[in-house]
């Protein structure tokens, strides 16, 4: 499938993954489809305040799939259609991922090296105006814009 058209196509379940969630309280953080033929797999991960259940990930399965196939979205009709959690290491690359880590801690990758550092781990400070306040130690800020971020996880300790 030549890649416009995959973007569009990307753009096209992106769309109707919010039209299932809408009204539901239920955000969707990502709708990926990967693979070709028969081995294709839609994966869409939720989220929700309070986080998300398995009848969360039911719910979005039955809205989204039903959506998909009564409009024949997925050409060939054949994939595999997969609803989850991203999980506590959830990957963080829109801005509202950041606004919701405040006071959270973080794994970064960064695109250039600040002070020879391409990684970071601290706690996310604040974050406003695409900028981030990262506590590396207690009492030490490091200010980042998140155009220098090329990676940044939740970071789950016990």
């Amino acid at each position: 499938m030549p890649a416009l058209a995959k973007s569009e196509l990307s753009e096209q379940i992106g769309a109707f993954a919010e039209r299932a969630a809408a009204g539901t309280g239920i955000e969707i953080v990502e709708a990926a489809l990967r693979g070709a033929g028969k081995a294709r797999l839609l994966r869409v991960y939720i989220d929700k305040p309070g986080g998300v259940t398995h009848g969360d990930c039911e719910l979005i399965s039955e809205k989204l799939g039903k959506l998909l196939d009564d409009e024949n979205v997925i050409p060939g009709g054949s994939y595999t259609l997969e609803v989850s959690s991203p999980g506590v290491e959830r990957n963080l690359s829109k801005p509202r991922d950041f606004e919701r880590a405040v006071g959270q801690k973080l794994r970064l990758i960064l695109r250039e090296p600040l002070d020879g550092i391409t990684r970071i781990e601290g706690k996310l400070a604040g974050f406003a105006d695409a900028m981030l306040e990262i506590e590396t130690k207690p009492g030490q800020l490091v200010r980042l814009p998140l155009e220098r971020i090329q990676k940044a996880n939740l970071k789950f300790e016990w």
